[in-house]
Parts: C-alpha cells; structure tokens; sequence
C-alpha cells in the first residue's frame, strides 16, 4: 500500500483543503506587500538611496520569478508536496535571518532566502488546484483562492505599517517567520500528493523542451505576458505610493496601510465577478475587457497627476480600478495558460508567475531608478505598462476571433 502522501488524488477535496491552498497563496503577499511601508523606512534607517532601497525590494520579486520555474518544474517531476514543504522552510527562515540582518548586505542575501521560498506559493497552489479540481472547475478555484490571496495585501500593508509604528521594520519580518512557520505547519498535516506517480514517471523530456512547447503557442505567450505587464503596473504603484505618501505627503505607515486597503479590495472585486462572470464570457473577453479598463484607469491617473493634483486619492482610487481589472482578468488569463498543454500544468502555472514576478521586479526598479521625489516617475512607469498590457490583452481576442 502506498502511503498517504505518495497516492494520486483521488478524493475529494474538502473545505480543509482549499483553505490551505488559500493560506499557501498568503505566502507572496508576506513576502512582497508586508515590506512595502518599510521601504522608506529602511532607506532612513541605513541612509541609502531611494535606487539602493528599491533593491531591497525588487531583489526579491527577480529570485521569486526564477523560483517559480524551478518549482514548477520540479513538482512536475517528483511531486507536489516535497517540493513545497521544501519552500515553505525557505521562506520561514529567510524571514527570521531578514529581522536579524546588520546591514543592507545582509538584508538583501537574507531576503533572497525568503523569496526562494516564498516563489513556491502561488505556482504550487495553482498546480495542486489543477490537478485536485480538473479543469473544467478549475477558472472558479483559482478565482476563489485569487480572492483568498487579496486577503494578503490587504492585510499585509495595514498590519505591515502598524507593526513598523510600533516596533520598527524588523518586526514586519518577525512576523512573516512566524506566519511562515504556521502555514508549513497545517500544510504538512492537511495537504495530500496531489500529482499521479505514472504522470511523473512518463516526464522525460527536459524543462527546456517543455518551454519551447509552450512558448510555441502565441496564446500562452500573450496570457503570461498580460499577467506580467498587468502585476508590473501594479506593483509599480504600489512602491511609488508608499515613497510619496512618507515622502512627498507626509503621511504615516499606519495611513498608508489603510488606503492601500482599496488596492486588494478592487482586486478582490475584480476574481468575484470574474468567478460569477466565467461560464458567461469567454477568457479572451475576460482578458481584453481587464486589460482595456486598466488603460482607462492609468489614463485618468496620469491626466490628474500632470494637471498638478497629487493627494491620497489620486493615488488609490485609480488604483483600485485598475486593481479591479487585474482581478477580472487574472484568473481567467492563468487558466487559458494552464490549458494549453495541460500535461504541463505545474510548468505553465511557474512561467505565468515568473512573468509576474519578472515584470514586476523590472518594473518596480525602473521606477526606482526614475524616483526623483515627485510623482512623474510614476506616471511614466504606470501608463507605459497599462499600454502593454492592452497590447498583450488584445492579441487572444483576435486570435480567437479568427
């Protein structure tokens, strides 16, 4: 008899389950959004540059993007569980190494540890839903645990900046260890071997074969890239928020918390009506209607912010809509590239959220690198990227036209 952990999944999954898939996803928000209103913070604290802090930062999302692979990989080939609980203890760790570190140094190579652990999160979560769900339930699922994942950065900014009022920036990462440690836990006692043994058994070509066999298809192309454009936008906003509301408005960490709050509320919105909305409209839809909101919203940003009004407003409630439509077209874009050739679920799902977290890195630098106190960088970091993303947006929608 094969034990427990070795069986395929042959039953079905319960509320226990998914709720674990859920906190598992919980994973990058810790990583990502619960550092943001620290980042001005530890520029302060060692007096570094904006470009230097924004390392500290975007380090992680550019390891997180190539984890991703390697997990998703990996978990094609010897399973699902080994291959997370492996990550879940790389995030624990690096978290509590990032809240002893001395020194910039130390706290960008302890950070990398924790972004090797934390990319394990989302592409794991949606190769175990892939193959414990099927694919016809699959759109539903991932917009469920999508809105479970808004619960991170809604709380995760909020209690991010609490915490560092309170007890500084270390805090933040004390507490990811200890989030950290609690999910490896109930992980290990809850989740089952999700992946068929025979279905590793016969993986024999290599993950550079498996890539070009994906990449082969303009439709998987187009999906990534739209994911990755459209996180890009977004987590390039969120880093500029936090620099002008500490910066440029005075503002608090605790206040910039709570109006990060309409981000992943909109977002939230967004997988809602994409979960109700998904047997109704097809992906393409889905995708180009997201896509085509998100340049509207970046659009009436930019024209506010160049006629020279600049508060809190400006800031998050353009925002929220362009989170909205992140969520209407997140979840059905992930799954039009997960079915593409879905005997490479697990490998699909880790290069959708390599161009996430890519992207999101690039984009995040760039605007760095632009940051000059005021809010144009933003406007030219945020607005480019809304343009891509309607470019990739645009091309499933055609194709499916034909």
């Amino acid at each position: 008899m094969p034990k427990a952990s070795e069986e395929p999944a042959r039953r079905s999954p319960g509320p226990r389950f998914l709720a674990t898939l859920a906190s598992i996803s919980l994973i990058n928000p810790l990583a990502v959004h619960m550092f943001l209103p620290a980042l001005p913070v530890v520029k302060a604290a060692f007096g570094i540059s904006d470009a230097l802090a924004g390392v500290t930062f975007s380090a992680t999302l550019f390891v997180m993007a190539f984890a991703t692979l390697a997990y998703g990989s990996l978990s094609d080939r010897h399973g699902r569980r080994p291959v997370l609980l492996l990550g879940l203890a790389l995030f624990t760790v690096g978290s509590a190494a990032s809240a002893l570190a001395p020194s910039v140094p130390g706290l960008i190579a302890a950070r990398v540890v924790q972004a090797l652990g934390a990319g394990c999160g989302v592409t794991l979560a949606r190769a175990i839903a892939r193959d414990a769900y099927g694919t016809e339930r699959l759109v539903k699922v991932i917009a469920y645990l999508t809105m479970a994942y808004t619960l991170g950065p809604m709380i995760a900014p909020l209690a991010g900046g609490a915490i560092i009022d309170l007890y500084g920036w270390r805090g933040v990462f004390w507490f990811a260890a200890l989030a950290g440690g609690a999910i490896a836990a109930t992980a290990w006692a809850v989740l089952h071997e999700t992946h068929p043994r025979h279905a590793a058994a016969q993986r024999s070509s290599g993950f550079l074969r498996d890539c070009v066999a994906l990449f082969s298809h303009l439709r998987f192309l187009a999906f990534v890239l739209q994911t990755g454009f459209s996180t890009g936008t977004f987590l390039s906003m969120a880093a500029a928020a936090s620099f002008l509301m500490k910066d440029y408005l005075g503002r608090s960490g605790t206040e910039f918390g709570a109006y990060f709050l309409l981000f992943p509320a909109g977002f939230l919105l967004g997988n809602l009506l994409a979960s109700r909305w998904s047997h109704r409209f097809t992906i393409e839809s889905m995708v180009l209607a997201g896509s085509l909101v998100t340049l509207a919203a970046a659009a009436a940003q930019s024209a506010l912010i160049l006629s020279g009004r600049v508060d809190p407003l400006v800031i998050f409630v353009p925002g929220f809509v362009m989170s909205l439509a992140q969520g209407l077209a997140l979840p059905n874009a992930q799954v039009g590239a997960i079915r593409v050739i879905p005997g490479l679920a697990g490998t699909a799902a880790g290069i959708g959220v390599f161009f996430q977290m890519f992207l999101g890195a690039v984009f995040t630098q760039a605007y760095s690198f632009l940051a000059d106190g005021t809010p144009t960088p933003m406007v030219i970091t945020v607005s480019s990227g809304a343009l891509l993303v309607l470019a990739a947006g645009v091309v499933p929608f055609a194709r499916a036209r034909r």
